[in-house]
């Protein structure tokens, strides 16, 4: 996926292209993962002569939400102070990334004291 996000459409042969700076990968592997990404709801594909290039069905931010909810319930049991706890405490944060979570947090706290009482509530 980071590779079509990354590119925005892509073929198989590209896909391949950029896996091989990493490790050999079958022709018939790119095709037979990119259909399976497409029949899963990932991607979507157009025909362009006799290529398929694919793109992403969901874009990476809306994906990475969703994959950070499900982590923080069906491991955090639905703590985010948990989930940003075990990243502090587990993952080395350079100062950049120290920074931008701190200016994130701060951006957060100042919208929801922005916004009238009961609208911040989380909706499911």
């Amino acid at each position: 996926m980071e590779i079509v996000w990354d590119r925005s459409e892509v073929s198989a042969l590209e896909v391949r292209e950029v896996l091989r700076s990493r490790r050999e990968v079958a022709r018939n592997t790119i095709r037979t993962l990119l259909g399976r990404m497409e029949q899963k709801g990932w991607l979507k594909h157009r025909l362009d002569g006799r290529t398929f290039l694919y793109a992403a069905v969901v874009p990476r931010q809306q994906t990475i939400g969703q994959k950070v909810v499900q982590l923080l319930d069906d491991v955090c049991g639905g703590s985010a102070e948990t989930l940003v706890a075990a990243l502090i405490d587990h993952r080395k944060l350079t100062a950049g990334e120290l920074e931008r979570v701190a200016q994130l947090l701060a951006d957060a706290q100042a919208q929801r004291d922005s916004q009238p009482k009961n609208s911040h509530k989380r909706k499911r």
